[in-house]
């Protein structure tokens, strides 16, 4: 039985990669407008922080690998790239399903040449599309059906990403947020914990949170 996950190539980009993850808080920072990352803007903020690795934690990663391999999706999305740590983990899981493909996004140049660079070091590159530049114009496009999403990008975005994707979410899709403790994300939890909005939802206790939401199909209007 096939484990891409575990195999020692596999195993040699992660191994690295979290290595240089653990080294954020010592990243150096460019410079932003106004100096706030509260006032700048999404672009602003990823040019600022293009050395930080910002990772999902090794237990969220295998969480997507399972729910990946469980799900057979043809079309996976992840909303928030960065160096391609996740990237590996939704890949590693399509390679061992034999079938479809990951379309990654992310707004800082110089992190999608080094994601790309790491997915092809992981023998992962011919499953993965990475699209360069704000998500909400390069995922306009992705075709559908969605079978599942990875919402891992500044986390103001995760809503307004989640609505553009939902006419294309295949019913059953799941969507998976990263980091549902920060207090950005109350206004995305409000809406996928709403069943009105067609989606069951439950919170998964991995480092910072992740919430995994079945989209049902259809919104249900209850009277």
């Amino acid at each position: 039985m096939t484990n891409t996950l575990h195999s020692p190539l596999v195993r040699t980009v992660l191994d690295r990669l979290f290595a240089a993850a653990a080294l954020d808080d010592d990243a150096p920072r460019g410079p932003l407008p106004g100096g706030s990352l509260e006032t700048a803007t999404a672009q602003e903020r990823a040019d600022a922080l293009a050395a930080l690795y910002l990772p999902i934690s090794a237990r969220g990663g295998d969480l997507l690998y399972t729910l990946v391999r469980a799900a057979r999706p043809e079309t996976v999305v992840e909303f928030g790239t960065s160096f391609g740590i996740s990237t590996v983990y939704l890949a590693a899981a399509v390679a061992d399903n034999g079938t479809g493909r990951v379309y990654g996004t992310e707004m800082s140049a110089a992190k999608v040449a080094t994601a790309r660079a790491n997915l092809a070091e992981a023998g992962l590159g011919d499953v993965v599309t990475i699209l360069p530049g704000n998500a909400l114009d390069t995922l306009a496009d992705v075709p559908g059906p969605i079978g599942l999403v990875l919402l891992d990008g500044w986390k103001e975005l995760s809503l307004p990403v989640l609505r553009l994707l939902e006419p294309r979410l295949a019913p059953g899709a799941l969507v998976v947020a990263d980091d549902v403790t920060f207090a950005s994300m109350a206004d995305y939890l409000d809406y996928v914990r709403d069943p009105a909005n067609g989606y069951v939802s439950v919170a998964f206790p991995v480092e910072d949170g992740m919430e995994i939401s079945c989209h049902t199909g259809a919104a249900t209007t209850y009277s």
